[in-house]
């Protein structure tokens, strides 16, 4: 699908609205301000463009989240993906092979893209210009980590089907909970 010249892009993501998410988007803005907008999240399905209609894609995420029940992730440490891009993150240390199922099962018909780089579950804390600010960030992320105090326990209940509204600006399209039927939001 396109939206005049540019191509519009979607992607399915798990926010994380408790207290790790918010010790996330408190670190990602000191880190690299221009996320801060950004809601601490681990992405399913990475940004892609759809093979089908927006209404087939949400189907087909309805139907495979309706087969899967919540379950618990665990963070876990601090680790980059550099060299190949100066990004900062947190492992998903347990279960992470339920975000892998959800994932293949998701990356098919319409929502089916060559990925760049193999799916590994994460929660990026911050994607930076540089490999030297990438290196400095991930010092920082590597200290505050270890002194947070809080669960590193996540609850995956609800996954949320997303459209690309401009360059790292995104629209909710859908939260999708997981053995149920979608939620709809009152106006797009």
């Amino acid at each position: 699908m396109t939206n005049g010249m540019e191509t519009v892009r979607y992607a399915l993501v798990a926010y994380i609205r408790n207290a790790l998410g918010e010790f996330v988007e408190n670190l990602r803005s000191e880190l690299h301000p221009p996320h801060a907008h950004l809601p601490a999240h681990i992405t399913i399905l990475p940004p892609r463009c759809l093979r089908g209609t927006e209404q087939e894609a949400l189907e087909q995420v309805e139907a495979v989240c309706q087969g899967a029940n919540p379950f618990i992730v665990e963070l876990g440490e601090v680790e980059t993906f550099m060299p190949v891009t100066p990004t900062v993150f947190i492992r998903v240390a347990h279960a992470a092979y339920r975000m892998r199922e959800l994932h293949d099962q998701m990356n098919r018909a319409s929502l089916w893209a060559e990925e760049n780089w193999p799916y590994m579950p994460h929660l990026t804390i911050a994607k930076l210009e540089t490999i030297e600010a990438a290196q400095e960030a991930e010092n920082t992320a590597r200290e505050r980590w270890s002194t947070f105090r809080g669960s590193r326990l996540v609850c995956i209940e609800e996954l949320t089907f997303v459209r690309e509204a401009s360059e790292e600006r995104w629209t909710d399209l859908a939260p999708v909970p997981l053995g149920k039927r979608v939620a709809p939001i009152a106006d797009k």
